[in-house]
């Protein structure tokens, strides 16, 4: 009812406004533009010529002011004329005895309510401004006059759609929001019992593994309305407006109760307080004290539930995390075997596939792969079938998909020499015969020299058997000695190296010295822990480390870094030695095809009578040029 009310009023001045304009703008200078304006004096010389053919006297007198006339006609040749007069009664007396037709109009009335909008036109416009933008401003957060309302959307016919039979892979957390959506239906069944639901559940875990799609799921199982925001919408340049936001959000929510709160990217407005710089209460803390008022404010026979999701925990205020605020803390992790072939299953129900695709071996091809990254792989194969004009997707497309989710997309175009060629081919034949011999390594499913993606020249994958949570001291330096056997073949066959391996160093030295001074693998230095970890909220992450050892330890962690990288590269230059001709057989086949499958590879490492190529390239001699960092090698 308000809602017509209000346009009513709003129609009705413009209304007003339109009447006040045509009164302003259509006077009679629009009808006066039509004749030709002369003096009084010229009038009655043409008058008394007898030139004038028809008169017309207008009486402009208006009371308390001096009379007055308007006189226009036609004269005989034709010409519409117009003056104005003072006292003209015998002008028409006159112009009778000439015989000219003379008419008289009305002396024009202005009427009070003509007077009254003409004198409180600019008040009514300014009135009606106001208006427009008050009515306006109801209706969202971000306009005039309504910066302290909330940007949540509400969802109640239109709630989400999406169940947990749509959410796949965490089965654990699925099951944790089981005891809220129970609450949410049956409220009473708890309280007989004295039971105190979680006023908070904070969904945490690396981003695209399903946090928002849990949230939508619980509210969809739970049949509830549901508001939804980000973080990001209670801050803004206003001092105030985030708590603001937070009360109105909080209260709103109470008119719809049982309901659900979720808000996402929770990191944003719930960051550690006294973080800033000058140690001041900016803003963001007083949107975070408002935020926690309003958990502890939530009564027992409230049903309001906040759910919230972040991939940054670490960062959070304690006062958010502690019991009566955020109760319950759910992890959805990186998905295993079973929970990627169960995503894979409910991204490809609603597309066509062929009979060859098998869910089971794309689960164990895609290690480390989220929600996200799965959904995205079957997209892509869905526009790679497109694209080759195929009314199903087969399992091919969905290889390819697998290589340009986690190596990006082929770049046949980018033209290489056939003496750099032949270096990459060195290069990852090199790091998948090394991965072959050494006991624990993943199995090596493909060798390309096709570059891809922005930096990759070639790339040798790796997909382990199954996942692995544990890695020992062993594996690691297996690892190692993978990542460095790919300089060593260039080595080997060119006596000069490239800056191909630059990001195989990087993440040997990585590997080696976290092995060093985080997982106490060096006996050396022993079993302690190194270097602490100072992260400043508003400067970013991993500005500087605490240093809590002296030179004399860091010179021998620089030492056994050293050590690591150095018997790790002799493993590998060792079987590589070893297995020379063998090499010079791999790289020769993979320069001809360019790509390697797991059992071309395997037949070539276990068949010592395998042909090579007859067209294989001669090995330069000297030197060779040194290419820019560009070959970033992708290990699984």
């Amino acid at each position: 009812m308000n809602k017509v009310v209000k346009n009513l009023g709003l129609y009705l001045v413009l209304v007003l406004v339109v009447v006040s304009m045509v009164n302003m703008f259509l006077t009679p200078e629009e009808v006066q533009r039509q004749y030709d304006e002369i003096s009084y004096t010229e009038f009655i010389a043409k008058l008394e010529a007898g030139e004038v053919r028809i008169l017309q006297i207008r009486n402009n007198t208006v009371p308390g002011e001096s009379s007055s006339a308007t006189l226009q006609g036609e004269m005989k040749n034709g010409q519409r004329f117009l003056t104005y007069g003072i006292d003209v009664s015998g002008i028409a007396d006159k112009a009778v005895a000439k015989g000219i037709t003379v008419t008289f109009e009305a002396p024009q009335k202005n009427t009070w309510l003509m007077s009254l909008m003409t004198s409180l036109f600019p008040t009514l416009l300014l009135i009606g401004v106001w208006l427009y933008f008050l009515n306006n401003s109801q209706g969202g957060g971000g306009r005039i006059m309504a910066f302290g309302r909330s940007k949540a959307k509400l969802f109640l016919d239109n709630k989400p759609k999406v169940t947990f039979n749509d959410v796949a892979g965490c089965d654990e957390s699925k099951e944790e929001l089981q005891e809220v959506i129970q609450f949410l239906k049956n409220p009473d069944k708890f309280r007989k019992l004295g039971a105190r639901v979680p006023k908070g559940v904070l969904l945490v875990g690396p981003p695209g593994t399903g946090k928002t799609l849990l949230a939508r799921a619980a509210a969809g199982e739970a049949d509830v309305p549901f508001f939804s925001a980000s973080g990001s919408d209670f801050v803004e340049m206003f001092v105030g407006v985030g708590a603001a936001r937070v009360r109105d959000l909080f209260e709103q929510a109470k008119k719809y109760q049982p309901c659900i709160i979720f808000i996402d990217e929770m990191d944003a407005v719930g960051r550690h307080r006294g973080a800033g710089l000058g140690g001041g209460h900016d803003e963001r803390e007083q949107t975070l004290n408002q935020l926690l008022v309003e958990l502890d404010g939530f009564d027992d026979t409230s049903s309001t539930i906040l759910i919230a999701a972040t991939n940054r925990p670490d960062i959070l205020d304690p006062a958010l995390l502690r019991p009566g605020r955020f109760d319950r803390h759910i992890t959805v992790d990186r998905p295993d075997v079973k929970g990627r072939e169960e995503i894979l299953k409910v991204h490809m129900k609603d597309k066509q596939f062929a009979d060859d695709v098998d869910t089971g071996i794309l689960a164990r091809r895609t290690p480390g792969l989220v929600g996200a990254d799965l959904e995205n792989l079957v997209n892509e194969a869905a526009l790679l079938a497109a694209r080759h004009d195929k009314d199903r997707i087969g399992m091919d497309e969905l290889e390819e998909g697998i290589e340009r989710v986690m190596a990006g997309p082929e770049r046949k175009s980018r033209i290489i020499s056939d003496k750099e060629k032949r270096i990459v081919a060195y290069h990852e034949t090199g790091h998948a015969i090394v991965a072959k011999i050494l006991p624990g390594s993943d199995p090596v499913h493909k060798i390309s020299i096709i570059p891809r993606g922005h930096a990759a020249l070639g790339y040798t994958l790796q997909v382990p058997e199954e996942d692995k949570f544990l890695m020992s001291k062993s594996d690691l330096m297996n690892r190692i000695a993978v990542l460095l056997s790919g300089r060593v073949s260039e080595e080997l066959v060119f006596n000069d190296v490239t800056s191909g391996a630059a990001n195989d160093l990087e993440r040997a030295t990585q590997t080696a010295r976290q092995m060093v001074t985080q997982l106490g693998m060096s006996d050396t230095i022993g079993l302690v822990k190194l270097g602490n970890k100072r992260e400043e909220i508003f400067l970013g992450r991993d500005i500087s480390e605490d240093r809590n050892y002296s030179e004399e330890v860091a010179y021998k962690i620089d030492q056994e870094v050293k050590s690591i990288i150095d018997s790790c590269y002799q493993k590998a230059k060792t079987i590589l030695s070893e297995r020379r001709e063998l090499m010079d057989k791999i790289a020769g086949v993979l320069l001809e095809r360019e790509v390697l499958d797991a059992e071309d590879f395997d037949r070539l490492m276990n068949d010592d009578k395998a042909d090579m190529p007859e067209d294989l390239p001669e090995i330069p001699d000297g030197r060779i040029d040194i290419l820019p960092n560009t070959n970033r090698d992708f290990l699984a």
